[in-house]
């Protein structure tokens, strides 16, 4: 049994080395699957995922085995957290985590360095982890509607692959808003009215 799950192990290994990333049009042409239990019949056909809608209150483990998996869709759902886990993706380009539950982003979602599109509007998200600065192909970041307090200065790394910054009805004052704008001076950042609070 262990020799089975040790070749099992190889095999998942090898595929995820060699899954090859594909082009936006390329990915566009890809059925979306949106129900797991069917993907989960051809998991290396996979490469689109839309489980929004689905009352989740935990990721499936069961997501984090698909290594082809470039385009993820979990929005509207009741997520509290994203696992650790979430680093198996590493060929993810795409990721919606919009209206759940969640209060923070997890140091692990650095290591999805292909990733271009974070959206995760309409949560309780409060702080970023320093990580974030690792996503060095991400050009858009959609946090609207969030309680944003704390921008790591490692977030200056994208400053110039991230081309657009989303951070409406997020309460930030002047003095932050100006500090997010000098570590991201190319971004194009899109702030609420500046509020009077510390």
């Amino acid at each position: 049994m262990l020799r089975i799950f040790t070749i099992l192990g190889i095999f998942c290994l090898h595929f995820s080395v060699n899954a090859q990333l594909l082009s936006p049009d390329e990915l566009e042409q890809q059925p979306v699957y949106n129900s797991l239990s069917q993907a989960l019949k051809n998991p290396e056909k996979v490469y689109r995922l839309d489980l929004s809608k689905q009352k989740l209150q935990v990721i499936p483990k069961a997501i984090f085995g698909l290594y082809n998996l470039q385009e993820l869709i979990l929005a509207k759902n009741k997520l509290h957290e994203i696992p650790q886990e979430i680093a198996n993706l590493t060929n993810l380009q795409k990721l919606n985590v919009s209206k759940n539950n969640l209060t923070e982003l997890p140091a692990a979602i650095g290591a999805l360095t292909n990733l271009e599109v974070l959206v995760a509007n309409q949560n309780d998200i409060y702080k970023l982890p320093a990580e974030i600065g690792n996503l060095i192909n991400l050009e858009f970041l959609d946090l609207w509607s969030n309680e944003i307090d704390v921008f790591p200065e490692q977030i200056s790394k994208l400053k110039d692959t991230l081309k657009k910054l989303d951070l409406r009805v997020v309460l930030i004052n002047d003095e932050k808003q100006k500090a997010i704008a000098d570590l991201l001076p190319n971004t194009d950042i899109y702030f609420s009215k500046s509020c009077n609070c510390h």
